[in-house]
């Protein structure tokens, strides 16, 4: 599983984000994902790749394509 599938996966499953609703370029707050949702999305990401995020710097702000590319980042280092 690729990182835009556990993220689009994770989405649907935890937060109630249907399948398609979120592309690269979504923003996160528009998905309804306050500080508290990111963070606990980013925890379940970590968990399912066994990777560590501590050091990305995930906001509202930024997209679905952001995340994944920061998830990338870190899978292939």
């Amino acid at each position: 599983m690729n990182a835009a599938e556990v993220v689009n996966s994770l989405l649907e499953e935890r937060f109630g984000v249907r399948r398609g609703e979120a592309t690269d370029a979504t923003v996160l707050r528009s998905l309804r994902l306050d500080s508290l949702a990111l963070e606990e999305l980013r925890v379940l990401i970590e968990e399912r790749l066994d990777i560590d995020l501590e050091e990305v710097a995930l906001t509202s702000r930024d997209t679905v394509g952001q995340l994944v590319a920061a998830i990338d980042g870190k899978v292939t280092a």
